[in-house]
Order: structure tokens, then C-alpha cells, then sequence
């Protein structure tokens, strides 16, 4: 039995609307089509994938557990970041500093390609790998 690839990833931010708005209007990514579940969230699309999904306050059930309910992040272990390929290394690079978002820069050995790190609002990070052109 093997893994296939990662689907997605969800983080229930502090801010739905503002971390929402980060990966559309920061990072380029979509948002889109969500089945209607009982709690406010977003799935955000990159290349036609719902890749990261948005998690709002949830309300404990009767019977089913519910992690999260009383902001207990430190039950999810040291998570340190996503990756994500990305194209234009320029017209992203503009895009962050236009808009005042922090990034660390660096080339990797060998290979030629450009990274860029950086933080979403709640602090999850976010590597951006662009392929040496």
C-alpha cells in the first residue's frame, strides 16, 4: 500500500476572513466550490485542487470529538511548513513587497532554483519553489 499525492492541508486560523485573504490575494490561490458543512470555512484551489482548506470554530457535538473546540494548538505537533511550485519568480517577488509581506530569499545548491520562505497570518510557513529558468 502506497501514499498517493497530498490532497491538502487545513489550518483553523485565528482570522478566518484575514488568512482567507492572504492565500487569495497574497499567494495567487482560488476560492472555491466547498461542500455546505456545519461550520464557516473556505477550500482555496491552486491548479483546480481544493489544496488548502480553512477550518472556522466548530461546535462540539453530541457523541463525536471535536479537536479544536477550545483552541488547543499544541495538540497537532511541530509543524513547519508547506511547499508549493510556483512560476513568475519576479512578478511574485514584487507581489510580496508590494504588499508588505516578509520573505527570505535563497538559491538552492546545485540546482539553480529560487525559494522563498514566509509566514501566513497565523504563523504557518510557506515555501514557494520557483525552477531555475
Amino acid at each position: 500500500m502506497g501514499l498517493g499525492v497530498l490532497q491538502h492541508y487545513t489550518i483553523e486560523p485565528a482570522d478566518l476572513e484575514r488568512t482567507k485573504d492572504f492565500y487569495c490575494d497574497i499567494l495567487g490561490l482560488e476560492n472555491g466550490d466547498r461542500p455546505p458543512l456545519d461550520f464557516p470555512g473556505y477550500w482555496l484551489y491552486s491548479g483546480g485542487t481544493a489544496t488548502v482548506h480553512l477550518m472556522g470554530t466548530r461546535k462540539p457535538r453530541e457523541g463525536i470529538v471535536v479537536r479544536g473546540t477550545e483552541r488547543k494548538y499544541e495538540d497537532t505537533g511541530r509543524f513547519d511548513h508547506i511547499a508549493f511550485a510556483a512560476t513568475d519568480v519576479e512578478g511574485m517577488r514584487k507581489r510580496l513587497q508590494s504588499k508588505g509581506v516578509k520573505f527570505r530569499e535563497s538559491i538552492v545548491p546545485r540546482t539553480g532554483d529560487t525559494q522563498f520562505f514566509l509566514y501566513d497570518p497565523d504563523g504557518v510557513g510557506v515555501e514557494l519553489n520557483f525552477p531555475k529558468t
